[in-house]
């Protein structure tokens, strides 16, 4: 790796190994200018607050999860590092809580007897993705026009019809429109707001989260404010005191309630689907909170949160026992359990109904496919062992899970390509319009591959059958860790009996934006066929990546300069330097315009972050005024139309209507209200935003404050977006090589595995 041709050795280029950069100089920034990485869309740490420490700028929170998992940047300490609470005091307490446990998952499963209407504690984006699936079922509207408009009844699922059904012709993508609100609501709102000493900007935010009644739920329920993203406790607090004076405490019934919630919210945000009980106790304590235990028991009988056993485990038979026996054998069994207690998970209603829908769902198209027996001939065909492996496992299950690096990609092509060409309806879906562009050069046909958001709202793809399904027979979904649960509930709840799905994707990047693990979690708990792919990512760059993989930072080989060092002092030089690479270096050398390299980065917050990379790139590729909300004609930005979803666009113009945006070729319209929450210059993306999409070059910048960000996910999606060139602007020392040897993604607590893992396999119901 060495330096680019032109630039003055020693300060652009080295030939120094990742691991032995020297240290940078004195006068870099340490670890107490250092800031927390943000997520994809992480709340903004750096916001403005109102009279009562609310915030009146939560721009950043509407943009979607935390990245790799990694603590948020916020003053808040994360649940998970809370103080512990105090044990309870006694075993006949926790005996009880156990017992009502188990009456509380009995009811649950007889419930469950009954058809299951998937997706009704769904909200965001999925809530939305699903109201167009049901909209489109009942045949009430087209999936275009399907935001605020009330679901219809789920349709029966039953076998595909058969193939020969016309396929709709795929329109364009729009940005979706935000809850109306309407100058009535908002002016009650902001009355609320302002007698609590809030700031009045946090209106249509109350409103988006609590709907039209946002006036009188925060008047009679001031904590109800945390609902709204950004705002923490303290701010709550604050709010209520001005609205309640004397008649509000720490342990009041509402604030407690509001605050398991936020907990819970904010363990979502960090990809937990559910918070061990002992968690949220201990986070409850932290904030003041006299009795947490109660406080969880009270959350619970509100409904504001649910309890799971993480294993179910049948109750004690003592059938046939005299009952001086079967009372000695309960005390025993009370002992036992006194002595090692169950643990217990609390999660929201809406991640616990997507996972049950998610789990039911996979176990059915695992369980209703037919075995086909004319797929060996196209198996024999397949260009590569890897891919014949997949194409023989599609045709004897229902559900696959198929994983690989980059080159791997071609093998769900060659899979999509056989299955169309022994007369199946197949397709595959991407998280990018990036991603759907190189599925289809793969496949030779731009039919075969659409969006998952596109499919899902009925803009792209073939539609939907008489049953209201997918009109698909085969659906391969790429990228797939990037699936969050609510999404991946919607998607399996579209897709008929009989048809095959294959999850495909590099279990190495980073996960979803959103809660969930749905990819690693079906990995791991051996739920279907899995086919692991042989084929290595060529060149430098794809041995430096497969090194990350394996937790080894190798120095590899690049005589065409293909990965190159740029040493750094401090987080200004870093963003010289990336300035430099992009407007001049990269191009010079690689004949790679600038619009065709990507600046990556641990966060959006610090020195050398989205913000302050973006304002210099702006500076020297398109200085304009930024007449249009902060934006000219040819900014490269990143529209978030739903929180965790990020798309890359150049501006074009803007009128009345907004923003006007091409999105990989797709034209966007973003309504002027939207465009400061939810427009973002884009010349420098998270590596979250950035996971499931490949530029010519990539220019990866690592401050020395960006040290605490990094792990090994992290660094494996960040260095593997550049198909031709990858620089790194390093100012971390051994923080890389530590990050990539010893921080591998941190656990996210989920109940999918243990879901899956409970369902009959499909070997054991045949």
């Amino acid at each position: 790796m060495t330096a680019l041709p032109g630039e003055t050795p020693g300060t652009v280029g080295t030939d120094t190994p990742q691991d032995a950069v020297s240290p940078p100089e004195a006068g870099a920034e340490g670890p107490e200018h250092a800031e927390a990485p943000d997520g994809p869309d992480a709340p903004d740490t750096s916001e403005d607050t109102g009279p009562s420490g609310t915030p009146a700028d939560v721009e950043d929170d509407a943009e979607g999860g935390a990245e790799d998992g990694t603590a948020e940047a916020t003053a808040d300490a994360a649940p998970a590092e809370a103080a512990p609470a105090a044990e309870l005091s006694e075993a006949q307490a926790e005996l009880a809580a156990q017992r009502e446990l188990r009456e509380r998952i009995e009811k649950r499963k007889a419930e469950k007897a009954a058809p299951i209407a998937a997706g009704t504690g769904l909200s965001g984006t999925a809530a939305d993705l699903l109201a167009a699936v049901r909209a489109v079922e009942s045949g009430e509207k087209a999936g275009t026009a399907f935001f605020d408009r009330p679901a219809a009844p789920p349709a029966s699922r039953r076998p595909a019809p058969a193939a020969g059904r016309p396929s709709r012709a795929p329109a364009p993508e729009a940005a979706p429109a935000a809850r109306a609100a309407t100058p009535e609501v908002l002016d009650a709102v902001r009355a609320v707001l302002t007698e609590g000493g809030a700031p009045e900007t946090l209106a249509r935010p109350a409103v988006g989260a609590l709907g039209e009644q946002a006036a009188e739920l925060l008047r009679t329920d001031p904590w109800q404010l945390l609902a709204v993203p950004g705002v923490r406790p303290e701010q709550a607090d604050g709010f209520a005191r001005a609205l309640l004076g004397a008649d509000c405490g720490p342990d009041d019934g509402r604030r407690t309630a509001a605050l398991v919630g936020w907990v819970l919210e904010r363990a979502a945000l960090r990809g937990h689907t559910a918070l061990d009980a002992e968690t949220v106790r201990a986070a409850l304590a932290e904030r003041a909170v006299g009795d947490p235990e109660a406080a969880v028991r009270d959350a619970v009988e509100e409904g504001v949160a649910l309890l799971f056993q993480e294993d179910d485990e049948p109750a004690p038979d003592d059938t046939g026992a005299e009952d001086g026996e079967a009372d000695g054998a309960d005390l025993a069994e009370e002992a036992d359990m006194a002595r090692e207690p169950v643990q217990v998970l609390l999660g929201l209603d809406r991640y616990a109904l997507a996972e049950e829908s998610l789990a039911d769902g996979l176990a059915r198209l695992a369980n209703a496919c037919e075995k086909a027996d004319d797929w060996a001939e196209a198996a024999a065909a397949a260009p590569g062992p890897s891919a014949a492996e997949l194409i023989r496992t599609a045709a004897a299950a229902g559900l696959v899970a198929h994983s690989g690096g980059e080159a791997a990609r071609a093998e769900p092509a060659a899979l999509i390509a056989a299955a169309r060409g022994l007369g199946l309806r197949a397709l595959g879906a991407t998280h990018s319009e990036d991603g759907r562009q190189r599925l289809a050069a793969a496949t030779g046909d731009p039919d075969t591959a659409v969006t998952l958001a596109g499919l899902l709202s009925g803009s792209q793809g073939p539609g939907r059958d008489e049953d209201g399904a997918l009109a698909l027979d085969l659906l391969v979904v790429l990228d797939a860790p990037q699936l969050d649960v609510e999404g991946a509930a919607v998607l399996v709840e579209a897709l008929a009996d009989g048809a095959r799905l294959v999850l495909s994707g590099d279990p190495g990047v980073l996960g979803s934006a959103g809660a969930g693990r749905v990819f690693a979690d079906v990995l791991a708990s051996r739920a279907c066929p899995q086919v692991v792919s042989r084929t290595p990512d060529p060149g430098p760059i794809g041995e430096l990546v497969s090194g990350i993989g394996i937790g080894e930072l190798h120095q590899v080989d690049a005589p065409g300069k293909e990965v190159v060092i740029v040493p750094v002092r401090d987080a200004g030089e870093a963003v010289h330097r990336t300035v430099q690479l992009v407007a001049d270096s990269v191009p010079r050398a690689f004949s790679i315009p600038a619009e065709e390299t990507q600046v990556i980065t641990v966060g959006h917050g610090g020195a050398a972050g989205t913000r302050a990379l973006n304002e210099a790139l702006k500076q020297r590729l398109n200085p304009g005024p930024g007449r249009f909300g902060g934006f000219d004609p040819g900014d490269r930005v990143v529209h978030v139309p739903a929180p965790g979803r990020a798309v890359p666009g150049v501006v074009r113009s803007a009128d009345a209507e907004g923003l006007r945006l091409d999105c990989g070729g797709v034209p966007v319209v973003v309504p002027q209200e939207r465009v400061e929450s939810s427009v973002r210059h884009g010349w420098a993306l998270s590596a979250h935003q950035a996971a499931g999409m490949r530029w010519p070059a990539a220019v990866v910048v690592l401050p020395g404050d960006a040290a605490q960000g990094l792990s090994r996910p992290w660094v494996y999606t960040a260095f593997g977006r550049g198909e031709r060139h990858l620089s790194v602007v390093h100012g971390v020392d051994q923080a890389l090589p530590h990050a990539v040897a010893q921080v591998p993604a941190q656990e996210r607590t989920t109940r999918l595995r243990a879901l899956l893992e409970a369902l009959p396999t499909p070997d054991a119901s045949s």
